[in-house]
């Protein structure tokens, strides 16, 4: 199969030769006198000391499926490294044919394939379907997760509400980015597969984060942690969702929504 798009051809087996027989090592000249290595025991008259290291032979092309540093050939080999470029390639199929006009649900991984110029393999070997490879170029195009600073409990959740804003700014100034989300409602599978692997995991930081705060005495613990954190999240979501063509992302945002909404989830004297 010829190469595209950066593939790397997978490593031949350690020793292995271009004609595929096994690597002796370097060939040793007719009539040089070396003699392989035996076993223990006494010497005989014909081995009479230390073997004599065999002359060097003939140089010849490394095999650049062996492994470097004469490595063993029991040596456990390496799977094939993940390629950016190709990654890459195939968002940029995705992008391309979704700006064509091309619906989420018509988009196969043969057709992804072909446009990316790559084999339906290379799709299989990095996702286990679309909805994969889907979830991930959304990934792609998004903020990373925030790393909570962990020194308070509202300087975590400015932390994520930030992180929230920088998202929604991210989605205005993403066609591809809007174009997914406005047709993943439409995509079961693939909405299912957004929320469990993106949505979720950020849902669960900004509970733990509420969690702390009441334990803590930052919040009322009489009230529901869901419901809390629906109070810091909503704000963010209403701007980005409901109002998404609004320049009301503005920074310091999240600073005013967690100090006011502190200020009154306090614990009542």
């Amino acid at each position: 199969m010829s190469l595209q798009n950066g593939e790397t051809p997978a490593p031949r087996a350690a020793g292995g030769t271009p004609g595929g027989g096994p690597d002796a090592g370097p060939a040793t000249p007719p009539g040089s006198g070396a003699t392989a290595p035996r076993g223990p025991g006494p010497a005989t008259s014909r081995d009479p000391g230390p073997a004599t290291p065999p002359s060097p032979g003939p140089a010849t092309s490394p095999d650049p499926g062996a492994p470097a540093g004469g490595a063993s050939a029991s040596a456990p080999r390496r799977g094939r490294p993940r390629s950016e470029a190709v990654e890459q390639a195939i968002f940029e199929a995705v992008g391309g044919l979704l700006d064509e006009g091309v619906p989420l649900t018509e988009l196969s991984v043969e057709r992804i394939a072909r446009t990316a110029g790559v084999g339906k393999a290379t799709i299989y070997r990095r996702w286990s379907g679309k909805e994969d490879l889907f979830v991930d170029l959304l990934r792609s195009l998004e903020p990373p997760d925030p790393v909570l600073p962990g020194t308070s409990v509202r300087d975590d959740l400015v932390t994520l509400l930030e992180a929230l804003r920088r998202r929604g700014l991210a989605k205005r100034s993403s066609a591809l980015l809007h174009t997914v989300f406005s047709q993943m409602q439409l995509y079961p599978k693939l909405w299912d597969a957004y929320r469990l692997t993106v949505i979720e995991p950020r849902r669960r930081l900004g509970l733990d984060a509420v969690r702390r705060g009441m334990e803590e005495g930052e919040i009322r613990d009489d009230l529901d942690a869901e419901f809390v954190n629906d109070l810091f999240v909503g704000p963010l979501l209403l701007r980005t969702v409901v109002r998404p063509d609004s320049s009301d992302l503005e920074p310091g945002l999240a600073e005013r929504v967690v100090d006011t909404l502190l200020d009154g989830l306090r614990p009542r004297a």
